[in-house]
C-alpha cells in the first residue's frame, strides 16, 4: 500500500452540538496519514470553543471563514487550502467507521486495474485493455432518520438516477443514493475536473461530472459511514432552502449537463470561483497549502491572500 496522504474536510455551520463527535471520529481513523480540517462557514455559535481542545493536535486544523458562503463553497474552500494526495468530506452529522479511510485508500492504491475488453470503454474515453487508475472510492452508508429508522443505502444503481431514472424504483427513501459526499478522491481527479459547482445540488453535479468524464469510480460494499438526519440537517431544515425553487433550478442545471454529455460525450470542468475567500481564524496556519486545481485568477489571488492572512488571524486571536 502507498503512503497516500488524506485530507478529511468537515464543512460546518452552527452545528456546535454535533461537531466534536464528527471531529473525534475523523481523528480516530485507522489510516495513519490523515489530516482533519474543519471549515466553519461563518458560524456564529460556539463551534470554535468546542474544538479548541484539538488545536494543538498536529493532525487537525480549524478554519473559520469571515463570511458564510454556503455548503458547496465551504467545501471548495477546504479544497483550496489543503494539498493532500486525496480528499474526503465528512458532514458534521457523519460518524465514519474507524476503517473507512483505510478501505478507501486500499482501493485507490490498487495497481494494474485493467479495462476489460468486454466493456465499452471507448464511450468514456478509455481504450480496452489499458491500465486504469481508480480516481474515487465511494462507500455504502447507513442513514438514521429523525424518526429513528435506520436505512442501509446500498443502491449502486442510484449513481445513474439523472441518466436512467426508470431504474431507481423500490427504495425506502426517495432519491436513495450511494453517498458521493464521503467518497475519497485523488488529487489528479480534482486537477482534471475542478471543484464543486456553487449550488445546493453540488454532490449530484460533481458525481455526474466524474462519471461523464470517464473517471474510474469504485464502490466499497461495506457500510462504512453512519449519517444521522436531525431536524437541522440539510435535507430536514427549512432554513437551508433545500426543498425550494432554488433546488429545482439547480437540478435543471444538472440535467442540462446530462444533455450536454449525451450530445458531446463530456462535460466541462468546474474551476473554483471563490474570489472573496477570507479567513477570520486559523488554528494551525502552517498546515494550510494551496491545492493545484482549476480555479479562476481572482480565486488564485484570494488563496494567496488567505494563506498570508491565516498566520495573522491566528496571531491576533491569540493575543
Amino acid at each position: 500500500m502507498t503512503d497516500l496522504s488524506v485530507d478529511i474536510i468537515i464543512p460546518t455551520h452552527n452545528r456546535a452540538h454535533l461537531i466534536d463527535t464528527a471531529v473525534r471520529a475523523a481523528l480516530d481513523q485507522s489510516w495513519w496519514k490523515c489530516h482533519v480540517t474543519v471549515i466553519d462557514d461563518g458560524g456564529t455559535d460556539d463551534t470554535q470553543a468546542r474544538l479548541a481542545r484539538h488545536f494543538d493536535d498536529p493532525r487537525f486544523t480549524y478554519v473559520r471563514l469571515a463570511q458564510n458562503v454556503g455548503t458547496a463553497q465551504a467545501k471548495n474552500a477546504g479544497l483550496l487550502l489543503t494539498n493532500g494526495d486525496a480528499v474526503t468530506f465528512h458532514d458534521s452529522d457523519d460518524i465514519p467507521h474507524r476503517d473507512k479511510v483505510l478501505h478507501q485508500v486500499r482501493i485507490l492504491s490498487q495497481p494494474s486495474i485493467g479495462a476489460h475488453e468486454c466493456l465499452n470503454w471507448r464511450m468514456v474515453g478509455h481504450e480496452p485493455g489499458s491500465v486504469l487508475q481508480v480516481g474515487a472510492a465511494l462507500v455504502q452508508h447507513e442513514l438514521v432518520l429523525p424518526d429513528g429508522r435506520r436505512v442501509p443505502i446500498r443502491r449502486d444503481l442510484s449513481l445513474f438516477d439523472d441518466v436512467f431514472p426508470n431504474m431507481q424504483m423500490g427504495g425506502q427513501v426517495p432519491g436513495e443514493w450511494t453517498h458521493i459526499n464521503s467518497g475519497l478522491f485523488r488529487q489528479e481527479l480534482l486537477a482534471r475536473n475542478g471543484g464543486f459547482a456553487p449550488c445546493i445540488e453540488e454532490d449530484r453535479e460533481f458525481r455526474n461530472r466524474l462519471m461523464f468524464n470517464g473517471e474510474i469510480i469504485w464502490i466499497v460494499q461495506e457500510l462504512l459511514l453512519t449519517k444521522i438526519e436531525t431536524s437541522d440537517s440539510l435535507t430536514q431544515s427549512q432554513d437551508t432552502d433545500y426543498d425550494s425553487s432554488r433546488r429545482k433550478t439547480d437540478r435543471a442545471m444538472v440535467w442540462d449537463k446530462v444533455r450536454q454529455w449525451r450530445t458531446e460525450g463530456r462535460v466541462d470542468p468546474v474551476p473554483v470561483d471563490l474570489p472573496d475567500l477570507d479567513l477570520a481564524f486559523v488554528s494551525n496556519p502552517a498546515h494550510l497549502a494551496a491545492r493545484d486545481m482549476p480555479m479562476t485568477d481572482a480565486t488564485r489571488d484570494a488563496v494567496g491572500r488567505a494563506l498570508s492572512k491565516g498566520g495573522a488571524a491566528r496571531a491576533v486571536a491569540a493575543e
